[in-house]
């Protein structure tokens, strides 16, 4: 007697239920994922108008102010669309409204129409009449391509790998550093040293000559100081230097970013000590680098930066840094809240601020 057939339909619908399940869960997965990854959403408002001297927004008035000395330049209806600051390449410039978020640390929302970019020079009065600028500003006023806000996003927990044309990951989430074996939660679990080479894990020769090389057990990693250098150098092109000591450009540690002569103090530094708390902090601007005093350890040294983005949805001023107790760039709450404003672990330690 023949042996009777087995069933390939009834086989083929077990088949296709496991499969159905299992993308199911992936997709379930994948959506927990994007849940904490942080987000940048660009939102276009009114269009941009073009105005009698080809330039965008309409009828424009410059502006000068004081402390610090810099340009404004206002629309017709006396707004203020873009900031430029003397001894300063970076400018502030009104576009498209963005919402800042990272789910995974803090409930803090950033949703900012301003837009932060290098010039190709430092800025000087009349600047506005000069060639250089003029194409500048052309090009990027109302450019909604990548700023030094959108790269610092680029590195917060959750966010996807980028990789360029020879196959070097330049973005994607990156850790603070590799386990300090001697350290311990709350005290030094992390090492600190790792720049931007090493993130990258590439070598990398610096404007004086030297060359640095990567270390494997710091690979994805930037410290304070490093994620800084990553944003502002290695994606904006804003000049490094090798060291604290050595080449030109944006030092190595916070503390030698905060005693250079690179760029404009808008909050000078007067001391480390608790006293030495500015009184005010009204005068920042979204991009300035805001350096802190943490550890008595240090003694006179500044150890930690970050940069300032502007006000959340409930009126703090919050800035993104990358920090041990996170692991990796944030602007969350553990370890102490992202907040300059108030009288919290991060403002209370502020010493001054600097726009590059």
């Amino acid at each position: 007697m023949p042996a009777k057939k087995k069933h390939p339909v009834l086989h083929t619908a077990v088949i296709l239920a496991l499969l159905g399940g299992s993308a199911y869960l992936t997709v379930e997965l994948r959506k927990d994922e994007q849940a904490k990854a942080p987000a940048v959403q660009a939102v276009t408002d009114t269009p941009l108008l073009e105005s009698s001297t080809g330039q965008k927004g309409g009828k424009q008035t410059w502006e000068r102010l004081k402390n610090p000395e810099r340009s404004v330049l206002r629309g017709e209806a006396g707004q203020v669309l873009a900031t430029f600051t003397d001894g300063a390449r970076t400018a502030t410039l009104k576009g498209p409204s963005r919402t800042f978020t990272e789910p995974a640390n803090t409930k803090s929302r950033v949703v900012t129409e301003d837009w932060v970019r290098l010039m190709p020079e430092p800025w000087r009065k009349g600047a506005e009449r000069e060639k250089w600028f003029k194409d500048w500003f052309k090009e990027f006023y109302g450019s909604e391509e990548d700023d030094v806000f959108a790269f610092a996003f680029q590195y917060l927990e959750g966010a996807p790998v980028k990789k360029d044309d020879e196959g070097i990951a330049y973005a994607g989430d990156a850790n603070f550093g590799p386990i300090n074996p001697n350290g311990s939660e709350g005290n030094d679990l992390r090492d600190e040293l790792s720049d931007f080479y090493d993130y990258l894990g590439i070598p990398y020769t610096f404007r004086d000559g030297v060359t640095q090389q990567p270390e494997t057990r710091r690979a994805r990693s930037v410290d304070c100081s490093g994620f800084q250098r990553l944003v502002w150098g290695y994606r904006s092109r804003y000049p490094l230097m090798s060291s604290d000591k050595s080449g030109d450009g944006l030092p190595r540690t916070a503390n030698g970013m905060a005693r250079s002569d690179v760029g404009t103090d808008i909050i000078p530094l007067k001391g480390v000590g608790a006293a030495d708390r500015p009184t005010s902090i009204d005068v920042l601007q979204p991009g300035d680098l805001v350096f802190f005093k943490l550890d008595a350890r240090t003694n006179q040294r500044l150890d930690h930066v970050g940069m300032y983005m502007g006000h959340d949805t409930d009126g703090h001023m919050i800035f993104v840094s990358s920090r041990e107790e996170v692991n990796g760039p944030t602007i969350g709450d553990k370890g102490g809240t992202s907040r300059l404003d108030g009288n919290g672990y991060y403002a209370s330690t502020l010493r001054s601020a600097k726009r590059l």
